[in-house]
């Protein structure tokens, strides 16, 4: 069918047809002043034949198949120029609007990169081999194939196969693309796992307790793919002004054809009407914002979120990489007499440069700020289960958990959020360390702003992290909406019924966010962690950056300023030339060309935003 036919002929057959309008254009004008007077016009107009034919015929199936399937604009008035310029042997009139249409729709399909499919990143992440265990060993089988009992391996950073749970072996897995929280959870005999989730350093063996059709990333696949299919339209501005525009300037030439009898008086009127404005204008005008955007490292890969986003007016955040930075930072440092930071810390930090626990990492960077010089580690190994076991000096330290210090020493309360660790030296109680994932620092002055300055009604943060995080978090930032141990299905479901409400503009990072970032009017993808995320979101931020995200909402507010100056004047001048055409006093190909001077001026206001701009942002950081 039609409809079904790959975006990218589209986009390249008009390409194709433009250059085709316009070949024929030259051709016939060098043809009539060559060819003596008198001769049959059927050389000078087999140029324009050929483009009514070829180019003006697809045009006008693709409209029409358009109109049949309910969706109407102002394209649909250059349709009806197209016909009517043939059936009344106005052949120039009609190629040169075959010219305009399939140039105007030539920039816009290039105004952004054709966007790879969402479901095809998010299956490509799939693993399509299980390690079955056989005997000491394993064979390597389909996953669709593994049954629900069998014991399977999987190896460090491999993908997690199929939902199960550990029967030997310790270790991690990064389950954050589903959870969001930005630490890895400690596997051992007896836990569960979840299919999609990244091992750590060490092989687990699990045994199968669903098959891999009803596994959490299949039910995720599922969601993202009725995500998908109800993915909102959003109506462009050319849909908007088209839809009392076309029908009055049909009515208009109707008139003036009913008033003085002559048929021709209707193919100005409709000539003359001709949305290029709307049609050239603000592809132009889209291409300059997408630039700028892009200058600032952000991605636009749908023109139509660029033109809605000004229009929304709920904010909704995922919490972990979002409004936080993502990852662990040491938050809390409680130390038991004599130990103080200065015995405890450097020697920790040391063996820490050792792992590739997360929490690691925080404190190796707390020491280095601190400018900690780090002694040596005489010998370390990492215990399953138990921790971090080294000798620094003369000193032999432990770093583990609660659960395994709390049966042998007295310890502070344990906090409600975050992580921790314990410090034990010489068998000794020495520390504990908190940690949290801090928010970014220019969170706070960023949600404050929202609704002063964009008229964001309401802000909500939905997270599949632990209530006692999210809440501490919404309380740090002033956010009195909070949903949290959200699974994918429940974003779906809040984001939808907030868009129901009103433009809803969501703002996430993980596969956990994919399924929300294509139901909401607007998704914003924050750097390039996931495939499946990229590809779910409208807009994709490189630089990770609240403040990169109100630089897009200033270029989003100067392309509809700039996109109604040339539409709304255009198409005011096309209303003057038409009560012209009306009257008698321009022909069709007069009026193709009057249209062409209104083009003109049009584009060149549109062309403001391919001009660099300087786009501050408006909050307290």
């Amino acid at each position: 069918m039609l409809g079904s036919l790959p975006v990218r002929f589209w986009r390249d057959s008009n390409a194709l047809i433009a250059f085709l309008s316009l070949a024929g254009i030259l051709v016939h004008l060098t043809l009539r002043y060559l060819v003596p007077a008198g001769s049959s016009g059927l050389a000078t107009n087999l140029p324009l034949l050929i483009v009514l034919a070829v180019g003006g015929s697809l045009l006008v199936v693709r409209l029409a198949w358009r109109a049949i399937r309910g969706q109407f604009g102002a394209d649909h008035l250059a349709g009806i120029s197209i016909v009517a310029s043939v059936l009344l042997e106005e052949y120039l009139a009609g190629a040169i609007v075959v010219l305009m249409l399939a140039g105007g729709e030539t920039l816009e399909g290039y105004a952004v990169a054709e966007a790879t499919s969402v479901l095809r990143a998010l299956a490509s992440r799939v693993p399509t081999l299980a390690h079955r265990r056989r005997g000491t060993g394993f064979e390597d089988v389909p996953v669709a194939d593994i049954a629900v009992g069998e014991e399977l391996s999987v190896l460090p950073h491999e993908i997690c196969p199929v939902d199960g749970e550990v029967v030997q072996g310790h270790g991690t897995m990064d389950e954050s693309y589903l959870t969001g929280e930005p630490f890895n959870i400690s596997k051992g005999p007896g836990a569960s796992v979840l299919s999609g989730a990244i091992n750590g350093e060490a092989a687990l063996a699990i045994r199968a307790t669903r098959a891999a059709a009803d596994s959490r990333y299949a039910q995720i696949m599922q969601v993202m793919q009725e995500a998908e299919q109800r993915r909102p339209r959003l109506r462009r501005i050319g849909d908007q002004l088209g839809a009392w525009y076309t029908p009055l300037a049909v009515g208009l030439g109707l008139g003036a054809w009913w008033w003085s009898g002559n048929p021709l008086r209707f193919l100005s009127v409709v000539v003359v009407a001709t949305p290029c404005p709307l049609l050239i204008a603000i592809p132009v005008a889209i291409i300059g914002a997408i630039s700028s955007a892009a200058r600032r490292s952000v991605i636009i890969k749908d023109p139509a979120a660029l033109e809605q986003l000004a229009r929304c007016h709920t904010m909704i955040f995922d919490k972990t990489g979002t409004l936080t930075l993502g990852r662990p930072s040491l938050s809390d440092e409680l130390y038991a007499p004599p130990f103080t930071r200065e015995t405890v810390l450097p020697a920790v930090a040391a063996m820490e440069q050792y792992s590739r626990h997360p929490l690691a990492a925080a404190i190796a960077q707390v020491a280095a700020d601190g400018k900690h010089a780090l002694p040596a580690v005489e010998w370390i190994r990492e215990e399953p289960g138990v921790g971090l076991h080294g000798k620094v000096g003369d000193r032999s330290i432990l770093i583990t958990n609660r659960t395994h210090a709390a049966s042998r020493f007295e310890l502070p309360p344990s906090q409600p959020t975050g992580l921790e660790c314990v410090v034990i030296i010489d068998d000794r109680y020495a520390a504990v360390y908190r940690f949290h994932d801090v928010p970014r620092p220019d969170s706070r002055g960023f949600v404050k702003h929202l609704g002063p300055k964009h008229g964001f009604t309401r802000v909500l943060v939905v997270s599949g992290d632990r209530e006692a995080e999210v809440r501490r978090l919404a309380d740090l930032m002033a956010i009195t909406h909070i949903y949290a141990e959200m699974s994918p299905e429940e974003k779906v479901a809040i984001v939808r019924e907030e868009t129901r409400r009103a433009g809803t503009l969501f703002i996430g990072d993980g596969i956990n966010d994919a399924p929300a970032l294509m139901t909401a009017t607007v998704g914003i993808a924050f750097g390039l962690h996931s495939d499946v995320t990229t590809e779910a979101a409208r807009v994709v931020i490189i630089d990770s950056s609240l403040s990169k995200v109100d630089e897009l909402i200033h270029i989003s507010l100067r392309l509809r300023r700039v996109a109604l100056q040339s539409v709304v004047g255009g198409m005011a001048l096309s209303g003057a030339g038409m009560m012209f055409a009306a009257f008698g006093l321009l022909s069709p190909v007069a009026g193709a060309v009057f249209q062409e001077v209104i083009d003109l001026f049009a584009v060149l206001n549109a062309l403001r935003m391919t001009r660099p701009a300087r786009v501050r942002t408006d909050f307290e950081r």
